[in-house]
């Protein structure tokens, strides 16, 4: 349910992604740089969205961000040397489980003290 949702959230997330500012695109941008990530399944993802029609893919998918130009983001060939190529979706849900695994351990591990 909560991958669900979560998916959904991004996938809207990335398709109205801009450079407004606003929080979605904001959030989006810190998940690309944190997990060094880029669109929901894969980079590709980008090139179905209205901004990569105009700016490309988001500077917040670039891995060096002095050796990426606008015109390396327009341009997938070139894009794909140098942005994360790994979708979010796997790595975030990834994350949360193996997080959760652990809070789960530590949740196990009190209660049998409490016996």
């Amino acid at each position: 349910q909560i991958k669900t949702n979560f998916e959904n959230n991004l996938n809207l997330a990335l398709k109205d992604y801009n450079m407004t500012a606003d929080q979605h695109s904001e959030a989006v941008d810190t998940i690309q740089r944190t997990l060094h990530c880029c669109g929901l399944q894969n980079y590709s993802d980008r090139e179905r969205t209205e901004y990569f029609s105009q700016r490309g893919i988001p500077q917040s998918c670039c891995k060096n961000q002095n050796d990426c130009s606008e015109e390396d983001l327009k341009d997938p060939n070139k894009a794909k040397l140098k942005v994360f190529v790994d979708g979010c979706f796997f790595l975030v849900t990834s994350t949360m489980e193996s997080k959760m695994s652990v809070v789960a351990g530590i949740s196990f591990g009190i209660a049998c003290f409490q016996v």
